[in-house]
């Protein structure tokens, strides 16, 4: 089975990403916005087994403010949604997950930078007139985040959540 793990931010605002993911992303009616915390890998592991785990290895932490603004371009093909408050939260989070039984999945060939992707262009030229299109782009999305999702990634790409695991108060 393909999982990840993700943090899906409710933002008042929140249509303006999809409006940017509807013209930009090609994952836009697979997945909703998300943050990245542990990269899809495959698994056989227990959904208690995961889920115990993950509990364990949040303990303490609470729940964090996140603002997002700004649009920049990844890897040449790649849009996006920057972090502007909650980086070093999300960063602990991430390094906290692939402890333990997630710890072999760990890619350390590549530096982990909390963002949220509304575009992906295979197309330097594509890529380009969405970087040069996106420049103005401002809007402010912030809001409190208090919890984190397993999800199943299915043989169509689809996402579907397993559970969720809520950050203590």
């Amino acid at each position: 089975m393909l999982r990840a793990v993700h943090l899906f931010p409710v933002f008042p605002n929140a249509h303006a990403i999809e409006l940017l993911r509807a013209k930009y992303d090609p994952l836009v009616n697979y997945i909703a916005p998300h943050v990245t915390l542990v990269f899809p890998f495959e698994s056989v592991i227990a959904t208690e087994d995961l889920r115990v785990h993950l509990k364990q290895s949040t303990v303490g932490l609470k729940p964090f403010r996140l603002v997002m603004t700004g649009v920049t371009g990844a890897d040449g093909e790649y849009l996006f949604l920057n972090v502007k408050v909650g980086n070093d939260h999300i960063v602990q989070l991430h390094d906290k997950l692939y402890g333990g039984i997630l710890r072999h999945h760990l890619n350390r060939s590549l530096t982990y930078t909390p963002h949220l992707t509304v575009g992906r262009m295979n197309d330097k030229d594509a890529f380009d007139l969405a970087l040069a299109e996106t420049e103005g782009w401002n809007e402010v999305f912030e809001t409190t985040v208090d919890e984190f999702v397993v999800e199943n990634i299915d043989e169509h790409g689809n996402s579907l959540v397993e559970f969720k695991v809520s950050l203590l108060r």
